[in-house]
C-alpha cells in the first residue's frame, strides 16, 4: 500500500498524488524549478480539451487533478474520468460512467490507491462511487456491486426517497477509503454520516453518525418540539473533503450545517456533530475528539474545506496541530491529538431570531486568533462608493433590513447576511507553509440577503396541476430561482424561457438528479414534479385527475428563505459593500496575525473607470511551492495567477480559455515541473473543458 501523507520529501518527486497535494491536505510542493526570479518566464506546455460540452448545459470543472508516475487524472464536465500522459497531455484512456444521460454535479478530484500491481482510481458520480483499474480505465467488477457503490445506501432511508453525491474525493487509510457526501440543503435531505469502505471488496467497513443515534453520544443534543412530530434529521455532511494523518491513525472530518439550513425550529438544541471538526480513528470510525464551530446553524456556515495538518509553534514549543479555516473568517487551531484549542475560544452573545418558532443558540464560538482573514460585520461606513447612485440605492435598501451585526439571524422582513454562505473560505481552503508556519488564504467578501418567513399555501387535491405546480415552485424553488422565475445568475438561471431551452424530461431529469448548484428533489412525488411542471411550461389548462392523496400530503407552512444566495448587489450588479470583494491572505499560524491582505481578481470595466483591482467572487484553491510562489486561478475574470509568498505581489499573470474555478497542480517529470489547472468555467463565465498546464522554456 502506498500513503501519501505530510510534505513530499523528494525536491525531484514527480508527483502530486492527493487532492490538495497529500492528506495533510497542505496544498504545498517542494519542487522549486519555477521560482520567483524565473515565474515570468512560464509558458504554456499543453492544453487538453475532453470535448465534453454539451451546447446550452450548465457546466464546469472544479477537480484538482492529480499526477502519479507521469500519469494525471482527472474529471471532465460530464463527471466522466481519464488518464494523460503528464508531460505532453496525450490522453491515455477515458471511462464514461453514464454514457447516455450523464449526471450533472461536480468532480473535485479523483481518489488513488495501490499494492504492488493493482492500481485503482476511486471517483464519485451520480450516487454512485466507482472503482476504476488505474492502468487501463476498466470498472473493477469485483468492487462493490459490479464496480461501484450505491451511496443512497445504509444511512436509514429507504435508498430510492434519497440523493447523495460526494463532490469531493474520499480519503485512503491502509485499505479503506473514507467516503463523506453531499445530501442537499432542504426539508427531507439525507443525514451525512462518514462510512469506511474496503477498497478491494466494496464492504461497508464502519460508519460513524453525524447526526447521533439513540444511545449514542450527542443524542441529546437534538430536543425534540413538543407536540409535533419528530422530524426525519438531515445534512451534518462532509462536502468538503477530509485530512489525514496515517501515523496517528486520525481522519479529521469538517461538517457542514443541519437542515434546514437557515432555519432550526424543528431541531432545538445544539445539533450535534453539525459544523464540527471531528477526529475519528480512521481504522474504527470511533469518535475521539470534536469542537463545535457554530451552535444550532441557521446561517448555512458548513466548514467548507479539508484542515490543514500543521505544526505551530506557541511559547518556544512546537505542536503537531489542525487548523480549520472557515466560511465566518474564523481560523481554529487545535492541539492534532486531543482537541485542545491552541488560542482562546471565547464564547460570546449573539442577536437572536425574531421568528418566535425558532430555537437559536444564545453564544456563539470567537477564536481570540488568529486574526478573521474578512470583515465580519457590514456597517454603512462600508457602503459601496462606486458611484453616487450605487450609494444611494445600497443605502435605501441597507436601512430597510435587519443588520445588527456579526450572527445577525435570517429575518421574516430581510436582514443583511455578512460573511455569507460563499464565504470567507470556501471549498478550495488553505494552503500551509512548513517553513514558516503561514497559511494562505482565499476569501470572499460579498453580502447576501436572508429572508426566512412561513411560506403557507392551500394545497387543494383537485386543483389543476398549474395551480398545484405555481404553489410546489414557491416552496421549493423560488429560493434559488425568484418568484417570478427570473433567476439570479448562470448558476440559478431564469425558468420563464426554460420551455424554450429544454423539454420536459430535461427538467424532471434536473429535479431528480440535481444539476450545477442544485441538490436533487427526491423528496417529490411524481405528482408534485409534473404540478411543477406544468406550471413551468404555462399549461394552465391541465387537470390532476388522481386520487389526490400524493398532493395533500405534500407539505405546507415551512419557514424558507425566500431570497437564499441572493447577493446584496448595487443597481450595477457589483457587491453592495465597499472593495475588496474577494482577497488572498497570510494567516500566521504561529503569530496569531494577518501578514498580508490583497484583491484577488478583476473586473475589466471598473480598471477601464480608473478603480484599483476590487477582487472578484473566488472559488477554489491556491498552492505553494518551496520556490517562493502561490498560483492560483479561481476568479471570473480567467486569470491564473503566480504571487509571491512574502509580499503578495503578482509576478506573473496568464488568460485562460476560461475562469478555471479549481485548485491547480504541480509535479516533476524528467527534471522539468509542470503547473497544471483545469479550466471549466460557470459561475458566470462561458463553460469550458480544457485542463492547461505550464512550465519553463527548455
Amino acid at each position: 500500500m502506498l500513503l501519501f501523507s505530510g510534505c513530499q520529501s523528494d525536491p525531484e518527486t514527480s508527483d502530486w498524488p492527493v487532492y490538495k497535494a497529500d492528506t495533510y491536505s497542505s496544498s504545498y510542493s517542494e519542487l522549486d524549478q519555477v521560482n520567483k526570479n524565473n515565474v515570468d518566464r512560464l509558458q504554456e506546455a499543453w492544453v487538453y480539451k475532453s470535448d465534453d460540452l454539451e451546447e446550452g448545459r450548465y457546466a464546469t470543472i472544479e477537480t484538482n487533478p492529480i499526477v502519479v508516475d507521469g500519469v494525471l487524472y482527472g474529471g471532465t464536465p460530464n463527471l466522466n474520468v481519464f488518464a494523460l500522459e503528464a508531460q505532453t497531455g496525450e490522453e491515455l484512456w477515458m471511462y464514461r460512467p453514464f454514457p447516455e444521460d450523464p449526471p450533472r454535479g461536480y468532480m473535485r478530484a479523483v481518489t488513488y490507491w495501490e499494492d504492488g500491481s493493482d492500481k485503482r482510481i476511486f471517483f464519485s458520480a451520480g450516487i454512485y462511487l466507482f472503482g476504476l483499474n488505474a492502468h487501463n480505465g476498466e470498472l473493477i467488477e469485483d468492487f462493490g456491486a459490479q464496480g461501484k457503490i450505491n451511496l443512497n445506501e445504509n444511512l436509514g432511508r429507504d435508498p430510492a426517497s434519497i440523493q447523495v453525491k460526494s463532490p469531493s474525493p474520499g480519503i485512503i487509510y491502509e485499505d479503506l477509503i473514507i467516503m463523506g457526501s453531499a445530501t442537499g440543503e432542504s426539508y427531507g435531505s439525507a443525514p451525512g454520516h462518514i462510512r469506511a469502505y474496503d477498497v478491494r471488496t466494496g464492504s461497508l467497513e464502519w460508519i460513524f453518525h453525524t447526526i447521533p443515534q439513540p444511545g449514542q453520544f450527542g443524542y441529546e443534543t437534538w430536543e425534540q418540539v413538543e407536540g409535533e412530530q419528530e422530524i426525519a434529521k438531515g445534512g451534518v455532511n462532509n462536502w468538503a473533503g477530509m485530512s489525514l494523518d496515517s501515523e496517528r491513525g486520525i481522519v479529521y472530518v469538517p461538517l457542514g450545517s443541519p437542515t434546514y439550513d437557515f432555519y432550526g425550529g424543528d431541531r432545538p438544541g445544539k445539533n450535534l456533530f453539525g459544523n464540527a471538526l471531528v477526529a475519528l480513528d480512521a481504522a474504527t470510525g470511533e469518535r475521539i475528539w470534536h469542537y463545535q464551530t457554530i451552535h444550532h446553524d441557521i446561517w448555512d456556515y458548513d466548514l467548507p474545506a479539508p484542515p490543514n495538518l500543521v505544526t505551530v509553534e506557541r511559547n518556544g514549543k512546537k505542536i503537531d496541530a489542525v487548523a480549520q479555516v472557515t466560511k465566518t473568517g474564523f481560523t481554529f487551531v487545535f492541539d492534532r491529538e486531543t482537541g485542545e484549542p491552541l488560542y482562546d475560544i471565547e464564547e460570546r452573545p449573539v442577536p437572536q431570531s425574531n421568528i418566535e418558532s425558532e430555537h437559536d443558540w444564545p453564544t456563539q464560538p470567537h477564536p481570540t486568533a488568529p486574526e478573521p482573514f474578512v470583515r465580519q460585520n457590514f456597517t454603512r461606513d462600508q457602503i459601496t462608493d462606486l458611484s453616487q447612485e450605487s450609494h444611494d440605492s445600497v443605502l435605501a435598501e441597507f436601512e430597510k433590513l435587519r443588520n445588527d451585526g456579526f450572527f445577525t439571524p435570517p429575518d421574516p422582513g430581510g436582514s443583511v447576511y455578512f460573511p455569507s454562505s460563499s464565504g470567507g473560505a470556501n471549498w478550495g481552503g488553505a494552503a500551509h507553509d512548513p517553513e514558516t508556519g503561514i497559511l494562505y488564504i482565499n476569501a470572499n467578501e460579498i453580502p447576501e440577503y436572508s429572508t426566512v418567513k412561513k411560506v403557507v399555501h392551500d394545497i387543494v387535491a383537485d386543483g389543476s396541476f398549474f395551480e398545484q405546480g405555481k404553489a410546489f415552485y414557491d416552496q421549493q424553488c423560488a429560493t434559488c430561482h425568484g418568484t417570478n422565475l427570473e433567476g439570479r445568475d448562470p448558476d440559478y438561471p431564469a425558468l420563464h424561457d426554460v420551455s424554450q431551452r429544454m423539454d420536459k424530461e430535461e427538467v424532471l431529469s434536473i429535479m431528480e438528479d440535481g444539476g450545477g448548484r442544485m441538490p436533487a428533489f427526491t423528496h417529490l412525488s411524481e405528482e408534485e414534479k409534473e404540478a411543477i411542471l406544468a406550471f413551468l411550461y404555462n399549461e394552465r389548462e391541465a387537470v390532476y385527475e388522481g386520487s389526490g392523496k400524493e398532493m395533500e400530503t405534500a407539505e405546507s407552512g415551512q419557514y424558507l428563505n425566500v431570497t437564499a444566495y441572493q447577493n446584496f448587489e448595487d443597481p450595477e450588479g457589483y457587491p453592495a459593500i465597499k472593495p475588496p470583494w474577494a482577497t488572498l491572505n497570510a494567516v500566521n499560524l504561529n503569530t496569531g496575525e494577518i501578514e498580508w491582505k490583497v484583491p484577488l481578481g478583476t473586473y475589466p470595466e471598473l480598471l477601464e473607470r480608473g478603480i484599483p483591482p476590487t477582487g472578484s467572487e473566488t472559488y477554489g484553491g491556491p498552492i505553494l511551492t518551496a520556490g517562493g510562489l502561490i498560483f492560483i486561478g479561481g476568479t471570473e475574470d480567467g486569470k491564473f495567477r503566480a504571487f509571491g509568498k512574502d509580499t503578495g505581489e503578482i509576478l506573473w499573470e496568464t488568460t485562460l480559455p476560461t475562469a478555471g474555478f479549481a485548485t491547480p497542480s504541480t509535479y516533476m517529470i524528467d527534471g522539468r515541473q509542470y503547473v497544471v489547472i483545469s479550466a471549466g468555467g460557470g459561475r458566470g463565465a462561458k463553460p469550458g473543458d480544457y485542463y492547461v498546464a505550464f512550465t519553463l522554456p527548455n
